[in-house]
């Protein structure tokens, strides 16, 4: 007896890429479009220590400069000497070329202080501290026909701003004793 074999003939099923193949043209050139817009640029802040205030006082008294944004002016001051200069804020308006000309100022006064504190209160919005972070870092200086950009304090620290009942009472001291 014969044994009648059967073969069984199996043909290879072509693999159906289309629907792939579709959505990687429409993919790939919309990641490449999106990655040239999602630059982020990246400000290096120096945050305070938790025992920044038991440091040991140099003997030196050195500058630390403050700006104090508040919602009415923004305030130059030093930590130790008080209010160099103010700034009034009429509906959140500011007098930039004002500003910047009293930042270069006190920069040619110290030219080695390279760092400022941002002392913010919450009402401050973020596009505003954004605007001062950058006028803080940099000014374009007009001299002899040409435009210098000078670098003034790029080291920036941020905190929270006093309260005006405290700034006040701090400067009350001072002007008792001009007055004595």
């Amino acid at each position: 007896m014969k044994k009648r074999g059967f073969k069984i003939t199996q043909e290879a099923e072509e693999l159906n890429i289309t629907a792939f193949l579709n959505l990687m043209v429409i993919l790939v050139p919309f990641l490449l479009i999106t990655a040239v817009f999602s630059r982020m640029t990246v400000l290096e802040l120096n945050l305070p220590a938790p025992d920044a205030k038991s440091a040991a006082p140099d003997d030196k008294v050195k500058l630390q400069l403050e700006l104090v944004l508040r919602e009415q002016s923004f305030d130059i001051q030093d930590a130790n000497l008080g209010l160099i200069k103010q700034f009034s804020r009429i509906d959140g308006d500011t007098r930039w070329d004002q500003f910047t000309d009293a930042l270069v100022e006190i920069k040619t006064r110290f030219p080695e202080e390279d760092s400022i504190t941002l002392l913010l209160e919450p009402s401050v919005d973020y596009k505003t501290m954004i605007k001062v972070m950058d006028r803080v870092r940099s000014a374009d200086v007009v001299s002899a026909l040409s435009v210098e950009t000078i670098e003034l304090f790029p080291n920036i620290s941020i905190g929270d701003a006093p309260s005006e009942l405290v700034s006040s009472k701090t400067a009350s001291p001072n002007s008792e004793s001009e007055q004595q």
